[in-house]
C-alpha cells in the first residue's frame, strides 16, 4: 500500500473529525495509511482538528441564533419590527437573510411579516397585500408591547353602534397612546389617527380586552392567520363615546354622533361616573350631557352631575353656533333644548 505523507493525510483527519470523530479515534490507530506520526506531528494534529471543531461550532451557533424561539412569539401574518427583532439579538444581516430566505417577509422599510402558510391558497393570492389593520394593531399591542387601544368612532364601530364611513377617503382607525413611528408608512387603505391618552390623564379605566375571530372581522373569508385568540385592547362604549365628542367640531360632526348616541342605551352608569370624573376636557364634558338630555336613555337618572366638575363660564365651540342655555357651550341650532323637553332637567 503506498505510504502518504503528513501533509497529505492530515485533511483527511480533519475531515473525519468532521462527522464526529476527534483526535483520539484518529490518533489511536498506530499507522494511518502506513504513516506514523511523530509526537510533535501529532501535537500539529490536535491543535488543527481541536481548532476547526471549534470554528464549526461557532458557525454552527450563529447560523441557528435565535429564529425558533422568536417565529414561535409571531403567528404567521403577524408583523415585527427591527428594533423587536434586535431586543432578540438578531441582527441586520440576519434579518436581510431571513427575508431572502422566505422566513420574514418585508412590509416596509424596518417592519416585517411572518409569512402565511405556503400551502393555503388563498394565503398565496394575499400574500402581497397590505396588512390588516386589525393584525397591524395587535402586532403592536401583543407582540411589540406598545400601550396603545383602539378608540372614539372605531371602538364605537368595533362594538356595532357606528358604521359610518367617508366615501372616497381612507378608512380611518383612531388609536390611543404610544405607536411605531412605522405606523404612518404602512400601505394600504387606511389611515391611522393617532391620539394621546391625555383625555383621562392617562387613567386606563374603560379599556377593556374584547376577543374576535380576525378572520371574521371584516366580513371576508381570508385566510385564518392565528390560531391565538388574542383580546383587542379597545375602549368601552363609555369610554369611546368620550373620546368621540372630543373629535367635534374639527374631525366628527355633531348629525353623525347625534345618530351614535340614539344607539347608546344600555351604557353602565358607575362606569360613565368614574370616566366623566376623570375626564379632563370641560368641552368634552359639557358636550356630552348636551347629548344624554337630548336622548334621555334609562341610565342617564343615575348619574350625578353634581360629583363632576363642568366648569364655569360659557364655552364657544362652533362658528354661529347658539349657547346651550345649561351647559353654557355653543352647538348648533337643532341641538338647542325645547322649552319643555331635554332643557327641563336641571344640571
Amino acid at each position: 500500500m503506498q505510504k502518504l505523507g503528513i501533509c497529505e493525510w492530515m485533511p483527511r483527519i480533519c475531515n473525519i473529525s468532521t462527522y464526529g470523530y476527534c483526535w483520539r479515534d484518529v490518533l489511536s490507530v498506530p499507522n494511518f495509511d502506513g504513516y506514523e506520526p511523530s509526537k510533535a506531528e501529532k501535537l500539529k494534529i490536535q491543535l488543527m482538528i481541536f481548532s476547526k471543531n471549534a470554528i464549526l461550532m461557532v458557525m454552527s451557533h450563529q447560523r441557528t441564533p435565535r429564529l425558533k424561539p422568536m417565529l414561535e412569539r409571531v403567528p404567521p401574518g403577524f408583523l415585527v419590527d427591527a428594533a423587536w427583532l434586535k431586543r432578540f439579538g438578531v441582527d441586520p444581516k440576519s434579518i436581510h437573510n431571513y427575508a431572502e430566505r422566505g422566513w420574514l417577509e418585508r412590509v416596509v422599510r424596518g417592519v416585517y411579516r411572518r409569512p402565511l402558510s405556503r400551502t393555503d391558497h388563498s394565503a398565496r393570492l394575499n400574500r402581497n397585500s397590505a396588512p390588516d389593520w386589525q393584525l397591524v394593531l395587535l402586532s403592536i399591542q401583543s407582540i411589540m408591547e406598545h400601550e396603545v387601544h383602539l378608540g372614539g368612532l372605531s371602538a364605537l364601530t368595533f362594538h356595532g353602534f357606528s358604521h359610518y364611513l367617508s366615501l372616497g377617503h381612507k378608512e380611518r382607525i383612531y388609536l390611543y397612546g404610544e405607536v411605531p413611528s412605522w405606523l404612518a408608512r404602512l400601505p394600504g387603505e387606511t389611515e391611522f389617527i393617532v391620539r394621546s391618552t391625555n383625555l383621562f390623564a392617562n387613567d386606563l379605566a374603560g379599556i377593556e380586552n374584547v376577543e374576535r375571530q380576525l378572520e371574521n372581522m371584516n366580513g371576508n373569508t381570508g385566510p385564518t392567520v392565528s390560531p391565538w385568540h388574542w383580546p383587542l385592547k379597545v375602549s368601552s362604549p363609555e369610554r369611546a363615546i368620550l373620546e368621540a365628542l372630543d373629535e367635534l367640531p374639527s374631525h366628527a360632526g355633531f348629525d353623525n354622533l347625534d345618530m351614535i348616541f340614539q344607539g347608546l342605551a344600555n351604557l353602565r352608569p358607575k362606569h360613565l361616573m368614574k370616566l366623566l370624573r376623570a375626564c379632563q376636557s370641560i368641552k368634552v364634558k359639557r358636550l356630552f350631557f348636551v347629548f344624554a338630555d337630548r336622548h334621555s336613555h334609562a341610565w342617564l337618572k343615575y348619574l350625578d352631575k353634581s360629583a363632576i366638575d363642568l366648569g364655569s363660564g360659557p364655552r364657544a365651540l362652533i362658528k354661529d353656533g347658539k349657547i346651550h342655555p345649561i351647559y353654557r357651550i355653543s352647538v348648533p341650532e337643532a341641538f338647542m333644548p325645547s322649552e319643555q323637553g331635554e332643557g327641563s332637567q336641571n344640571a
